[in-house]
């Protein structure tokens, strides 16, 4: 997706609304427009963040990822369970304390993603442990705030 055109409609608009107070309105909402265009491509990337968090896919997820400074949504699949690493069956148990705000906010991801709390530490504890590999070729996903 190109912020650029959604950027430049809301520069026009905020120039078209302060030319209305005549010559020196027009100069300085020119230069207002000029200095939000970063804090506007921000809170662009933060609201599709926000929209993809809060898609509910049964198979997968939606992740914004940033090419060339303009983000992309990509819908990234996995599978309902996280495979047994190794072989081992999913019969070990383990009481694991956790601050209130934590757990609110591992239950809260594992809604998003339509799995059970349990099967989401499953797999960031899975994903954790794996080897790294080296970021050859690999994307940064995310983004920015000024």
């Amino acid at each position: 997706m190109q912020l650029a055109s959604h950027v430049t409609s809301l520069q026009e608009q905020l120039a078209s609304a302060v030319a209305l107070g005549g010559t020196a309105a027009a100069e300085a909402g020119e230069r207002l427009a000029a200095a939000l265009e970063a804090a506007l491509r921000v809170r662009f990337q933060e609201a599709l963040a926000e929209a993809a968090a809060e898609l509910s896919l049964p198979d997968g997820h939606v992740e914004v990822r940033l090419a060339g400074g303009d983000p992309q949504l990509v819908y990234v699949d996995h599978p309902d369970e996280p495979a047994a690493p190794h072989g081992d069956a999913l019969t070990a148990r383990i009481t694991l304390r956790l601050p209130e705000g934590l757990k609110a906010r591992a239950e809260a991801a594992a809604a998003r993603e339509g799995v059970s709390t349990n099967a989401w530490l499953v797999r960031a504890i899975a994903r954790t442990l794996e080897p790294r590999r080296p970021n050859v070729g690999r994307r940064i996903t995310g983004f920015a705030q000024t």
